[in-house]
Formats: C-alpha cells, structure tokens, sequence
C-alpha cells in the first residue's frame, strides 16, 4: 500500500509533496532581527531534505516580542530582503516557506539556551517584558506590565503590519503563535491572565485577543494561502487552558477561516507536569480533527516514519510536524521515505545516494 506520509494535500492553492513539515525551531542566531546565513542553510538544508513545509521559527512582530536578542523579527521592512532570499531557495527545492508570527510577552527577554535562559535587564541588553497580567513566569523575576488598552491594540497592529511584510518576503504559509507561554497563549490560560476586564475572565474574553490578531492577521494575508494557528492544547496544569477550551477554540477558528491547527502542549508556567512519551501530543491533534473538522498538525516525540505514517494514515492529523528529529537529520524526508519504501523525487544533486 502506498505511503500516506507521502501524499499530496492541497490547502488553500498550495499543494504540499508530502505530509511533512518542519516545526518553527528559534535558532537564537540573528542580531537585530535580521537573519543570517546561518538561516539560509538551515531552513534550506531541510527543503533540500525532501519536507514539504518548512516553517521559519518564531518571528518577534516587536522588538520587545523577541524572547531573546538572537530572535528573529519582522517589525522592520529592512528584515524582508534576507527572508526574500531564504524564500526563494525553499522554494527552488520544491518545498513550500513559511512563517510563524510571535509575541513573546512575559517570557521575553531572556539569554540564549546556552548562556542559561536567564532574564535579562537592561544593562545586559535586555527590556521591560508586557503580559495580560502581572504574573511573572518565574517567582523570582520581575514582574511583567499588564497591558493596558492601547498596548492590546499595539500588539494588533503589529501582527498587521508584519503579515503585510510576510507576503511581501514571498512565504507561502502563515502560522500565528498562540502556545508555548507565549502572549497569546498568555492571554487563553486563567493561570496567566486574571484581568477583569473584556479581555479576562470567562472563555470568550480570554480568547478575544487571539481572534483580534487572527483578523487582523488575515486582513493583510492573502485568502487563497493557508494559514495556521499553532496552540498549546492543555497547560498540563489543573485550573489551566485545557483540551476542552482548544476544541472550542479551534471550531471558532475553524468558522472564521483558519485552515490547520498546529496542537502542541505546555510551557505556559514553570510547575506544569508533562507525562513525556512518545506521540504524547498526538491525542489532542486527534480530539480537535474529529470533533471539529479542521485539519491539524501533530508534533511531539515523533522520530520514526513508520510512527509518522501511522498518524496519517489512522487520520489522526493531516502533518506531522518535525522539531528535534529534523535538527538531529536535516534529510528527515529522504530518510523516511527510504524506510517506507516511498518512491519519492531527490534533488539532483543528491540522486546518486538513493539507492
């Protein structure tokens, strides 16, 4: 029987290859927002690795939405010449670019992995964190500012004016962050966000600044692309964002547009209690695809093809979504398809390796 991980699916006007993407990974390499060459391989080494998607890691809409100095970001229109090139050489390899638009609120300003994740202050070139709250995500950090009325509307307007940048640097699929502790994702989880006012409370108010943005996402976003909103599907956390309120969630986005749901987990607070195993995530991507109807994303401890092939093919997700897997095998595509026996096309260059 043939592979399902490697048929076609059209969303929108863009036909994938295969049902392989890979995950919006922060490579903590760029220097005021703009890319290097160091993005240019590593996002194009993954196209000519056989994936149909590669989706750029989060990319600040704010200088201060940046979680470290090294984020990316495309709050300038200076930032679009180097992802216009990027762009062009994903696409050269027969595989489609996009982008996932971030704000990282109160987890913000903090060191590279490898200088310890520490938040930093403004004598170490950090900057004054915003939340809906003002909930530090440490105990032991300051606080972030609540943002007020006119802060919200800022957030907006620069997912607005970013979106307008994306499609100018030519990517093909947009994703908005709304996981991972992030702001939006902030805003979803009472643990987060205890405001009293429209944007706090019950389920509609919390869920109303990630619809705002998704509007204003799509005003500027061309309706014939897919797009993509990537969620935490539970906070791991009794009181927290949970399975429910995700499925809710994404019947709303369904309804309003959004092509995919991205379902990841977690990360919203220091104490959540994660029970990590293989395709750990891979329950909530099924829960939102059958009891909604949108087509989703799995990721999550996802290594093998025959692990991948199986979620496809069991209609758990419509892709699979590769982070680790793909950084320890940029070829992540070749490989399986090797392991699958799926007759796929190599890159020229690379053909006499196939067999």
């Amino acid at each position: 029987m043939a592979s399902q991980l490697f048929t076609p699916i059209k969303i929108k006007d863009i036909t994938f290859k295969n049902r392989i993407a890979i995950a919006p990974m922060c490579q903590y390499s760029a220097t005021d927002g703009f890319a290097t060459n160091w993005h240019l391989v590593h996002l194009g080494s993954r196209a000519i690795g056989g994936a149909a998607l590669i989706i750029q890691e989060a990319t600040a809409v704010a200088p201060e939405g940046r979680i470290s100095p090294g984020d990316l970001g495309i709050w300038s229109d200076a930032h679009i010449e180097k992802f216009s090139e990027i762009n062009a050489f994903i696409e050269s390899q027969n595989s489609v670019p996009g982008i996932q638009l971030a704000h990282a609120g109160r987890k913000a300003s903090v060191s590279t992995p490898w200088e310890g994740n520490k938040k930093l202050d403004a004598t170490q070139g950090g900057w004054e964190t915003v939340a809906p709250s003002t909930i530090g995500y440490h105990d032991n950090e300051p606080a972030p500012v609540a943002l007020d009325k006119k802060g919200i509307e800022k957030v907006v307007t620069d997912f607005k004016l970013a979106t307008k940048r994306a499609v100018e640097a030519g990517y093909k699929v947009m994703e908005v962050h709304a996981a991972h502790g992030y702001l939006l994702h902030q805003f979803l989880s009472p643990l987060s966000n205890v405001r009293t006012d429209e944007y706090g409370g019950n389920f509609e108010n919390r869920i109303r600044l990630t619809l705002e943005v998704v509007a204003a996402v799509q005003s500027e976003w061309p309706e014939n692309l897919p797009l993509f909103v990537r969620i935490s599907a539970t906070d791991w956390v009794e009181g927290g964002w949970n399975a429910e309120e995700s499925v809710k969630l994404s019947r709303i986005l369904k309804e309003k547009g959004v092509d995919l749901m991205d379902v990841s987990s977690g990360a919203l607070v220091s104490y959540q209690k994660i029970p990590v195993a293989p395709n750990y995530q891979v329950p909530f991507a099924e829960q939102i695809k059958k009891e909604t109807g949108i087509l989703t994303g799995a990721v999550g401890l996802i290594t093998e093809a025959h692990q991948a092939e199986e979620i496809v093919s069991s209609g758990k997700a419509d892709l699979v979504l590769f982070a680790r897997e793909s950084l320890r095998d940029p070829n992540l595509a070749l490989t399986f398809a090797h392991d699958l026996d799926a007759e796929i096309t190599w890159p020229k260059q690379y053909e006499r390796a196939k067999k």
